[in-house]
């Protein structure tokens, strides 16, 4: 039982009274579940975050008595009495008190409680808007709290962990400089400089590089971080991570320190958790299950079509073939078989993601399909796909044919929605993926120029150096992600550590000298004055927690979280400000009036 006892007007806790306490004169403070007047006697359930225990109150002490009969749910009390067992036939198992009860002698109502607009409860479902409008009030209840309770022992066992590797937890500024990261910035004016700008950090990156610069070679830091960006059940624009940097380390070094730091946490959840994890590079992942955080609770792999098809005289087929296209496939085995609703279902679910159709395939034999398309293809085709696919009668066979970014995305998206319609995915199962060997870069089709992967400090793999100069859209980084049951948790790299390379990278990506300066020109001059070798990782904390706890959304493991159109209910932030405060900062806003 967690230590709640040490309050100055209260003796005990509530959950720590048990039949070790009995004829024990004990004081509680806490608030009232409920109250039930059975005439002569009162009963109170006194909750703290502990837990709940029973206290009574009689005629017999007419004072405390008449307050009992005044107290309300949710008043807050302080009781002081006398701990007795409950009589036969009233011990309540499923209450960690549930053998005892306070025979009250005194009674203060410290505070009174409006009704509150849901009970303070775990029995019925409240409307999510509504508790996050009274959040004070949700965070009361007991399943809620659970979520902090449990949220905490994981952050301390990370920074357990992390100090027993003789590693230094530092502040980096929250106030700093925008930089042209991807995601778009919180700005924040300056009073003092008007026309300026801090920005918030989407993570404290350049400055963790320079902490290994300045000698501290072990960083870490529970560190909150903001992202102005549409939302998602997984997503909040202020977020917290577990922020890491080692310096004189190999790629290595970082997994098997994450994979530890890992364990302890799920260990302080009481959850066992095996290492090392699986690994994965990038373009097996997206070949086989057509994301790069991929869910490998279920296998349903992607297979590859294409040589099968590629003198076939099904047109569709093979002219995407003939443009550089590619046809890939899922089997799989369902329980029942497929209506024509759910194929045509499936069949839009398909197009919706970019495809322009889906060929399915009802497998009757080793050789003998039911399709649409099955008498456009020759006996030898079908029989070589149900091989390739390792198909059984009764199985059905899902086939895209589309560009090599197309069929992947559409796939991997399908291979999601029939894991869910089927219930493949163990709820129970934690499966981890480490997802390594990350692209360098990618093509930015808009702007028609390269486009870091992960972050333009990305060292390349040694293998990769050289087609930086010929062909740099196939090099590959020193990049990982951490990956759990499709959960992208994290991600990582080695740094790069010399300002020439640096440069390089950076006028790869399209940035000009004076941009370069103007932007990181504190970290290119910072790599001049022996800068060792280094690279980190940021663990995403409150997903980590979501999944941990088995939670769908991070709002339920935040304290304070914002709805889905980035507003507090409860204060009603973002907000507008007085005009003399934004003359104060120089600046002007342009209302749009909206209608109702």
């Amino acid at each position: 039982m967690e230590e709640l006892s040490h309050y100055s007007i209260a003796s005990h806790a509530c959950a720590d009274l048990d039949k070790d306490n009995l004829e024990q004169d004990v004081v509680l403070a806490g608030w009232v579940q409920r109250r039930r007047d059975h005439g002569g006697l009162i009963f109170l359930d006194i909750r703290d975050r502990s837990g709940i225990v029973q206290a009574v109150v009689d005629r017999s002490t007419p004072e405390p008595f008449v307050l009992a009969e005044k107290v309300r749910s949710e008043y807050v009390l302080l009781i002081k009495g006398k701990v007795e067992p409950r009589p036969p036939g009233t011990i309540n198992p499923g209450l960690a008190t549930g053998e005892v009860e306070v025979k009250a002698n005194s009674i203060e109502i410290l505070n009174t409680s409006k009704t509150p607009p849901f009970e303070i409860d775990d029995e019925q479902e409240i409307d999510e808007n509504l508790r996050l409008r009274y959040r004070y009030l949700d965070l009361r209840r007991p399943s809620v709290l659970a979520n902090f309770v449990t949220r905490h022992r994981i952050t301390s066992a990370a920074r357990g962990f992390l100090d027993s590797k003789a590693f230094l937890e530092l502040d980096t500024p929250i106030l700093t400089k925008s930089t042209p990261e991807g995601a778009r910035d919180f700005l924040v004016p300056s009073r003092v400089r008007q026309g300026h700008f801090y920005a918030l950090p989407q993570s404290p990156q350049l400055f963790k590089q320079i902490l290994m610069v300045a000698g501290a070679q072990k960083y870490y830091q529970i560190a909150r971080c903001f992202r102005d960006e549409d939302l998602r059940a997984d997503r909040q624009p202020e977020y917290t991570q577990v922020d890491i940097e080692m310096s004189f380390v190999e790629e290595g070094d970082i997994l098997e320190l994450v994979e530890g730091l890992i364990k302890e946490m799920f260990a302080a959840a009481e959850i066992e958790i095996k290492a090392p994890f699986v690994k994965m590079s990038h373009h097996d992942a997206l070949k086989q299950y057509g994301s790069d955080k991929p869910d490998i609770r279920f296998d349903l792999r992607i297979h590859d079509l294409t040589d099968i098809f590629k003198n076939t005289e099904f047109k569709v087929f093979g002219g995407t073939i003939a443009k550089g296209g590619i046809i890939r496939a899922l089997r799989l085995s369902p329980k029942e078989e497929f209506t024509r609703r759910d194929l045509d279902d499936l069949t839009q679910s398909a197009i919706s993601l970019g495809a322009k159709g889906l060929a399915w395939f009802a497998v009757e034999d080793k050789d003998k399909v039911r399709s649409p398309i099955a008498k456009f293809l020759d006996d030898g085709e079908i029989s070589q796909m149900i091989k390739a696919v390792g198909a059984e009668p009764g199985d059905f066979i899902f086939a895209v044919a589309d560009t090599s970014k197309v069929v992947p995305r559409v796939l991997g998206a399908l291979r999601l929605e029939l894991a869910k319609r089927l219930d493949l995915a163990d709820p129970k199962s934690f499966n981890f993926l480490w997802v390594t060997d990350f692209p360098l870069f990618q093509f930015n089709e808009e702007e028609k120029r390269l486009d870091s992967e992960h972050h333009p400090f990305t060292m390349p793999k040694d293998d990769s150096m050289a087609l930086l100069d010929t062909d740099p859209l196939k090099a590959v980084g020193q990049a990982f992600d951490l990956v759990l049951n499709g959960v992208e948790l994290g991600s990582g790299t080695i740094r790069i550590h010399q300002r020439p390379f640096q440069e390089k990278i950076l006028k790869m990506i399209g940035l000009e000298a004076d941009e370069m300066e103007e932007k990181f020109g504190f970290l290119l001059e910072a790599l001049e004055y022996g800068a060792p070798p280094h690279g980190g990782f940021a663990l995403g904390l409150d997903r980590l927690a979501m999944l941990i706890m088995g939670r769908a959304s991070i709002r339920d493991v935040i304290t304070f979280p914002k709805t889905q159109s980035a507003t507090c209910l409860m204060t009603g932030a973002p907000d507008t400000v007085a005009d003399k405060q934004l003359r104060e900062l120089g600046i002007k806003v342009s209302r749009q009036k909206t209608e109702e």
